[in-house]
């Protein structure tokens, strides 16, 4: 009998342990405006919104002056592997799984509309940053966080949809695992003066299964984990990007449009 007590305090102490694990970080750099650190555990979750049940549905066509990365055949002509060897993810009747290393576009944008449709794992493995992670890095430097956050708390700003080390999304409006989610990303690149100094910076603009989670939110520089890069004339330009976390992501129905000032011809 006294083992068996003993063994059901070993699991629940256990349980208990598990349930307080720490979810963040206490000794990275403060952001920019003094008020969270790095991937702070302790900063607020983001509350739940369900979204509605459109994404499930067929992917959304896209429109007429789209250019199309992910479409609906086994087609990767517009992605290669950031050393620029041919893509080697799988793809099958318009379903792209996650593979070993990032894989880029071949081609460069500055400004632009970006729609990525996305789900994590049916079967629940792992937790925090270990559950379905993944991300969509704009011009190859700032990731908009890919990650199962269906009830599995991690560091607000590492969540699904979350400028990744910077910002967490105004709400959680997470999809359950194995369903598809959909990004629609405003985009707008930063600008240097002549003499290679920071004018603008990167502009972001996210709905998250179509609830808005960042409204024309600057990134305070590249993202990156455990610190915020600086800025340099090089990401004024750049790919579309997708991570290998080691995780098994799927992405469908993936285009892009540049955009352009207003009058423009």
């Amino acid at each position: 009998m006294k083992c068996r007590v003993f063994a059901i305090l070993v699991a629940l102490t256990g349980t208990l342990i598990a349930q307080q694990a720490p979810v963040g970080y206490d000794d990275t750099p403060m952001q920019p405006n003094g008020k969270w650190r790095v991937h702070d555990g302790k900063r607020p979750q983001p509350r739940l919104v369900k979204p509605g049940d459109s994404v499930n549905m067929s992917p959304a066509a896209a429109p007429q002056d789209a250019t199309v990365l992910i479409g609906s055949r086994a087609d990767l002509n517009a992605w290669q592997m950031m050393n620029g060897a041919p893509a080697t993810w799988a793809m099958s009747n318009g379903v792209l799984s996650t593979g070993k290393g990032l894989i880029r576009t071949r081609a460069e944008f500055t400004d632009f509309q970006l729609h990525v449709e996305f789900a994590t794992p049916s079967e629940v493995k792992g937790d925090s940053q270990e559950r379905g992670n993944s991300g969509v890095f704009l011009l190859g430097k700032f990731e908009i966080q890919v990650l199962d956050s269906f009830h599995n708390p991690t560091y607000p700003d590492g969540q699904a949809s979350a400028m990744y080390g910077q910002y967490p999304p105004l709400v959680n409006a997470s999809k359950g695992p194995g369903e598809w989610q959909a990004y629609d990303i405003v985009f707008t690149a930063p600008r240097f003066t002549a003499g290679g100094t920071l004018d603008k910076p990167a502009v972001v603009t996210v709905l998250h299964n179509g609830i808005l989670v960042h409204n024309a939110t600057p990134f305070w520089g590249p993202t990156a984990h455990k610190k915020i890069d600086p800025y340099t004339p090089d990401t004024a330009k750049g790919p579309l990007a997708l991570q290998d976390h080691g995780n098994p992501v799927r992405y469908r129905n993936i285009w892009i449009r540049p955009l352009t000032a207003y009058d423009a011809t």
